[in-house]
């Protein structure tokens, strides 16, 4: 005899089932439950060959039908998808949460508990709570204890007119990106920390302590941070294109005395890397022809440039004993790291230069070294914030934090210069003007022209001003949008890349009301009238610079932007 075919039925209670039982009870064996979630389950444990629903809840259990169709799809997801109920209770889990569970069982089980009630670190402190209270989706990012993170999104199951009773949670494994941000930030920091040479502690220090105390402050990094025990940083010579040994760790004495030079063949990957510009992965030692022996017993290595405002000023090579030891993430830190190290060793460099007579000069140099790349850092950092803004909080909070340090850098280096040039030092020639109204301005400076922005530094902050730089319209509007602080004034080319200056002053003053703005342009060149529209719309009269101007011109406007100067205009007018 055939054995009978298993059929489960979804039913309120027992008497629904009497009329099922009388016409299918003699040709199939009925297996009864009395709620979508425990049909759910009796699904995936056992085989049916129908399933039949006599529940007055049809329209759940016709959601619950639905997702049983899809379950093999729902099995097959990266991510890991459950149903809770009210109380947090796994009703149901597919395979790749119960995988996260380590062999734990899931059903009945208090979802927190499963996953070693981890940590909730937000945005949302009650995501289950929230989805069931305002009938709309909630989510939050979990830790574990294992140092795992999670990102769950949670939807409520709405009937009309019900309360929810139960919850879809998607459960996403976040723990590469995660770490991978925080090993980002640390780089940063530490990059910024480098650069963090404390003013008081500098001036008392000879040449060779502050040298020792940057490499000392690198290895620290180098081997706590990003895991690198053999090292190597060279330093390019600019007139012979030797590379000369800064720092070497674990390296023979044969290779570190090995003269190298910037060459592309015959002075290994070190030499190719600091000639071409580009960053190196030796995968295999052995089958690599650029490679030159570092260690002995090395397997692989790899190699960034040290560049600063895109000129190569060294070299920094890692190595290790196993092959294909390095990865991708590895070489996009290692090249983070190197950024904030050229900035480092170039100031360095410079503070070092310094002689008692000549001790301006050397703070101008810093200015005009690092004030540009740690604007470029700025525009790159806002740009990449105007993209998450509203979409990841956390990333935001921690370009922001970027934005910060790279500010502070130029603090530092102001400071510094203050303590290089005591007054009775400083030849009479060599004395700055005193303009005490200039000193603490916020200046913003928009111009295509790099000789512009760079001379914008070099005029202004002998007198106190924080200059900060942008090469179009867009990124100048991204760095108001993302300043602490307001610009006091707001100079810009009446020609962009982009718009206009016009244009520019136009959206500003819908968005800011009166814009301290000035408008530059070459002497009578004006050919879209942005000044004579400007001034329609409320530029004021004075707000005029006519390339090329001279220190004084300029110094004057931004005494009558920000109210010291209030006299009539010397300035020539336009057509």
């Amino acid at each position: 005899m055939l054995e009978k075919p298993n059929v489960l039925c979804l039913c309120d209670d027992e008497s629904q089932l009497v009329p099922v039982i009388d016409q299918l009870g003699s040709s199939f064996n009925l297996t009864a439950v009395h709620s979508p979630t425990a049909a759910l389950q009796q699904l995936r444990d056992e085989s049916f060959a129908a399933f039949c629903i006599v529940s007055d809840h049809h329209r759940e259990a016709m959601r619950i039908g639905r997702m049983l169709q899809y379950e093999e799809v729902l099995d097959g997801m990266p991510d890991g998808v459950v149903m809770l109920d009210t109380d947090s209770t796994i009703l149901w889990a597919n395979d790749r949460f119960r995988a996260w569970a380590f062999g734990k069982a899931t059903q009945g089980e208090n979802f927190y508990s499963v996953l070693d009630s981890p940590e909730i670190l937000g945005p949302d402190f009650c995501p289950f709570h929230t989805a069931m209270a305002t009938h709309h989706a909630s989510g939050s990012t979990l830790k574990t204890a294992n140092n795992n993170y999670y990102q769950i999104h949670v939807a409520p199951m709405i009937a009309e007119g019900a309360p929810v009773q139960h919850l879809v949670v998607s459960v996403r494994d976040v723990t590469v990106e995660m770490l991978q941000q925080q090993k980002l930030a640390a780089i940063h920091k530490a990059g910024m920390d480098l650069a963090d040479l404390k003013p008081d502690e500098i001036f008392e220090m000879g040449i060779e302590e502050r040298i020792d105390l940057l490499k000392a402050n690198i290895l620290h990094y180098t081997q706590d941070l990003l895991s690198f025990n053999v090292v190597e940083i060279r330093l390019l010579d600019q007139e012979t294109g030797q590379l000369e040994p800064l720092l070497s760790v674990g390296i023979s004495i044969k290779s570190r005395d090995r003269q190298l030079f910037a060459r592309p063949n015959s002075n290994g990957v070190t030499g190719f890397v600091a000639a071409t510009g580009k960053s190196y992965l030796c995968e295999d030692t052995l089958e690599d022809p650029l490679y030159i022996e570092g260690f002995e017993g090395a397997k692989s290595s790899l190699t960034v440039p040290l560049i600063l405002h895109d000129q190569v000023i060294g070299t920094f090579n890692v190595e290790s004993p196993e092959p294909r030891a390095f990865t991708e993430s590895d070489l996009q830190f290692l090249e983070i790291f190197s950024r904030d190290l050229a900035i480092s060793l170039n100031t360095l460099e410079l503070l070092v230069a310094q002689k008692a007579n000549t001790a301006q000069e050397s703070v101008e140099a810093i200015h005009s070294a690092v004030a540009l790349p740690i604007d470029e850092i700025l525009n790159d950092t806002v740009n990449i914030m105007e993209k998450y803004i509203g979409h990841n909080p956390d990333v935001v909070r921690r370009l922001q934090s970027v934005l910060r340090n790279a500010r502070d850098i130029k603090r530092v280096i102001q400071k510094v210069g203050q303590r290089m040039t005591p007054g009775e030092v400083v030849s009479p020639a060599m004395k700055v003007e005193q303009r005490p109204h200039l000193n603490g301005r916020r200046i913003l400076v928009v111009d295509a022209d790099d000789s512009v922005r760079n001379d914008a530094h070099a005029l202004l902050e002998r007198y106190g001003c924080t200059v900060e730089t942008a090469h179009e319209g867009a990124e100048g509007l991204s760095m108001i949008r993302n300043c602490d602080d307001a610009y006091d004034v707001i100079i810009a080319d009446v020609r962009l890349p982009d718009t206009s200056g016009f244009d520019l002053f136009m959206e500003l003053k819908r968005d800011c009301g009166p814009v301290p703005m000035v408008l530059m342009t070459g002497f009578g060149y004006d050919p879209g009238h942005s000044i004579v529209k400007a001034r329609r719309e409320g530029l004021h009269p004075r707000a005029i610079l006519y390339k090329p101007f001279r220190l004084d011109q300029l110094l004057e406007v931004i005494e009558v932007m920000t109210g010291e100067d209030d006299g009539p205009s010397t300035s020539p007018t336009t057509n």
